[in-house]
């Protein structure tokens, strides 16, 4: 990826790391008299209107074992209100001096229900290999019996389709020992050699990590993952001379802006 698609990922995660830092709950409105009341009755002005900003890294971990070390990160941040948000998403590996399965998202969201928000907006795959370019539209929310899920479904000019689906789940030990296993799938229509994917189920990333929070905003873990290619992927990877399957500990921090 050039220099420019870095700094301009750099610096968009630098703008919404910023807003959450120097994000402050905003002073209460005095209580303010409504008519049709009784008198004397204050009613409190709703807030859902206020402007909020948030940025995790889910993801920030070495990757051992296996063919090569690596290095991963997958982040999300969002600004805006309780209903209406735009959010930024990347994730990405660094293997051996080349940047492999770079996606970033730049979405509108909008709550639906209490618990999901429907998103739509753009991908773009930009790491070593050709860039790829996608519509994408999707939920995300927490899933009965609490499960973070995100599922979303992609379209490109060229005809392509593709779907992902994350989930994890946090199994609270103590209050701040914290075990979560977590899975993503990515399928898709169509093959493309340049970027090595076949059609159908391409790849799994899926992990137990266990984290200790010092606090919500910053918790070291180690884990151990597994990562694979499947089906025609799986063939384009072994002629490519590449790993199909490897299982890895992993050691990182979870951060929390």
């Amino acid at each position: 990826m050039s220099a420019v698609r870095i700094s301009s990922f750099a610096a968009a995660f630098a703008l919404l790391a910023l807003a959450a830092a120097a994000q402050t709950p905003a002073a209460p409105d005095q209580p303010r008299l409504m008519t049709g009341l009784e008198p004397g009755v204050a009613v409190q002005p709703v807030m859902d209107q206020s402007i909020f900003a948030h940025l995790i890294f889910n993801q920030l971990e070495g990757r051992f074992g296996g063919s090569n070390p690596e290095f991963r990160w997958e982040g999300q941040g969002w600004i805006g209100t309780d209903y209406d948000k735009l959010w930024i998403k990347s994730e990405g590996t660094l293997q051996g001096g080349a940047l492999e399965d770079g996606q970033h998202q730049f979405l509108y969201s909008r709550a639906i229900t209490t618990y999901f928000d429907l998103q739509g907006g753009l991908r773009s795959d930009s790491d070593s290999r050709p860039t790829r370019n996608w519509a994408a539209f999707g939920i995300q929310g927490l899933a009965p019996y609490f499960f973070d899920l995100e599922v979303t479904g992609y379209a490109s000019s060229q005809g392509h389709l593709a779907a992902k689906l994350e989930a994890s789940y946090e199994l609270l030990l103590t209050q701040r020992l914290i075990l979560q296993p977590q899975i993503e799938v990515n399928v898709y229509s169509k093959a493309d050699r340049a970027r090595l994917l076949g059609p159908g189920f391409s790849d799994i990333d899926t992990g137990l990590r266990l984290r200790y929070e010092f606090s919500r905003k910053f918790a070291p873990y180690l884990g151990v993952v597994y990562e694979g290619k499947l089906g025609q992927t799986a063939n384009f990877a072994q002629r490519a001379g590449e790993s199909t399957g490897d299982f890895r500990f992993v050691f990182g921090v979870r951060i929390w802006l």
